[in-house]
């Protein structure tokens, strides 16, 4: 019982809030926009999101929040087809969708693999869903339980699980999460205003940019290491024909418990500040790695490395809306983009929103599950219209991606300070293939750098500057626990000879 409401009484009042005619049409006009945003590298839901926000002050509130809504959880299904078709994230949490979709697009089961992204991406929706409608008040009070200490011994750990996880040397894991850090702690120091590895350059003030570095280090890198390929005679990526836009019985097999496991990890990621729809997928591939009997063969096309992080990123991004619409508190720059249009309408975020305000809350939660299943429509039909890209040779396509990608980059800050990093991100791409370096580890530790950085500083403020505090609390010891135990294993003999048989090349 929710405020008078239960759970189904809620439900069926959010459907008779979504279904109504004006709410359907924008709900559609936001899942479009957003897989049309997810599918063009270079914009995101976030640019997109604060270009728009705008436009809906004029809305009912209801109806604004469904169309920004349906626009951020539309990039997720959207950003996985560059990705797996042409190994460009059109979104930041289909990077690691790119390792597997690709290879799988290079085997000729592309069609496949945005089959089964589309649907995994389906299940885990409805399930979060319905997740949020039945636990929304009890993981109010389950997030408050993390503090500081326990947001960055979280992320801590998933860094030290990428390097124990990592394909080939243990050191290159490593280099790659410290180049990966120092990248993520450029720009200006939010406590002291110093300004730190801006080399003079105004631009990287605000830190460096994340579009130009996915799109360099993937997108530039892959098209120089193609074009090499082709010089050399080797055998193009895409000369594989699509043979089928469904999966095979023994493909399903194997994805339907990656989708499961990955829709529980993005459930639970998503509520927590920092988490959401990225961190979800970064977890979840390598979740799938670790309970894998072959380790080895992902980044070769296994259909787990789609299915898995994909339900991660789909669910995570609609449990990210728990932690504002019950405690008012945004879990990422998106969800402080909600606020700011939930703060125009005079909508207060946090509990009592689920009281006195019933119709908004069950709305928008169960317009998620509205989206999900127009965005199912709408994307297996456009499967087919995705693969014909592969049919155009190479040669006239890679000109085409670069153009698009540069025109996108260009378009977030209007500078070209940022096309010249994307180029220069592409050469350490290129370089970073020739010495067999995984660049997601690196993306990894872009991303949760200085948000580890600003926890570690709350807890050092909260202790004043006792490190026993990541022991004193439970939660934070656990983790700590786990995190050693892995960096145990990189360095016992027998787990190091086993690492090295299990990535054998």
């Amino acid at each position: 019982m929710i405020g008078g409401v239960d759970v189904f009484g809620g439900m069926a009042l959010g459907l008779s809030v979504a279904l109504t005619p004006t709410n359907l049409f924008f709900c559609l006009a936001g899942c479009l926009i957003g897989t049309l945003v997810g599918v063009l590298p270079g914009l995101g839901p976030t640019a997109t999101i604060a270009i728009l926000l705008p436009m809906t002050f004029g809305l009912p509130p209801e109806t604004g929040l469904i169309t920004l809504a349906g626009i951020y959880y539309g990039a997720q299904y959207g950003g996985s087809t560059t990705s797996i078709l042409l190994r460009l994230p059109g979104e930041a949490s289909s990077v690691v969708t790119a390792l597997d979709g690709h290879a799988m697009t290079r085997n000729g089961r592309g069609g496949a693999a945005l089959t089964v992204a589309a649907l995994a991406s389906f299940f885990a929706g409805t399930v979060a869903t319905f997740f949020m409608a039945a636990f929304a008040p009890v993981l109010a009070i389950a997030v408050l339980k993390f503090g500081a200490p326990e947001y960055f011994m979280l992320m801590f750990l998933g860094l030290i699980t990428s390097v124990v996880l990592a394909q080939g040397s243990v050191l290159r894991a490593i280099a790659m999460i410290f180049l990966g850090l120092l990248l993520g702690l450029a720009g200006t120091d939010i406590n002291s205003g110093q300004y730190r590895y801006d080399f003079g350059f105004m631009e990287l003030l605000n830190g460096v940019p994340f579009v130009p570095l996915v799109v360099g280090l993937f997108g530039v890198a892959d098209i120089l290491v193609t074009l090499e390929n082709a010089v050399r005679d080797e055998k193009p990526p895409t000369l594989h024909p699509i043979s089928s836009l469904w999966p095979t019985r023994k493909e399903v097999t194997r994805a339907a418990p990656a989708t499961v496991r990955g829709t529980l990890i993005g459930l639970f990621l998503g509520l927590l500040p920092g988490g959401g729809a990225l961190l979800s997928s970064f977890m979840a591939y390598t979740t799938e790695k670790r309970v894998s009997k072959t380790p080895e063969s992902f980044g070769t096309g296994m259909v787990e490395g789609v299915a898995a992080p994909e339900a991660a990123n789909n669910s995570g991004a609609q449990t990210a809306f728990l932690p504002l619409l019950t405690l008012g508190i945004p879990s990422n720059a998106i969800m402080a983009l909600m606020v700011g249009a939930m703060m125009v309408h005079g909508i207060v975020p946090g509990p009592r929103i689920m009281t006195g305000q019933p119709e908004l809350f069950w709305g928008l939660i169960a317009s998620m599950w509205v989206g999900n299943l127009m965005l199912l429509v709408i994307n297996l039909p456009l499967v087919g219209i995705w693969v014909q890209l592969l049919k155009i040779r190479y040669q006239f396509l890679f000109p085409t991606i670069l153009t698009v990608s540069i025109v996108g980059i260009y378009g977030v800050e209007f500078t070209t300070f940022d096309v010249y990093l994307t180029a220069i991100f592409g050469l350490l791409g290129y370089f970073l293939h020739k010495w067999r370096c995984e660049p997601a580890p690196l993306i990894l530790a872009f991303v949760l750098g200085p948000m580890m950085e600003e926890y570690f500083r709350r807890s050092m403020l909260v202790a004043r500057g006792d490190l026993m505090i990541f022991i004193y609390h439970p939660i934070s010891l656990a983790m700590l626990a786990v995190t050693v135990l892995l960096l145990l294993s990189i360095f016992f003999p027998f787990i190091q000879k086993f690492r090295q048989k299990a990535f054998a090349e």
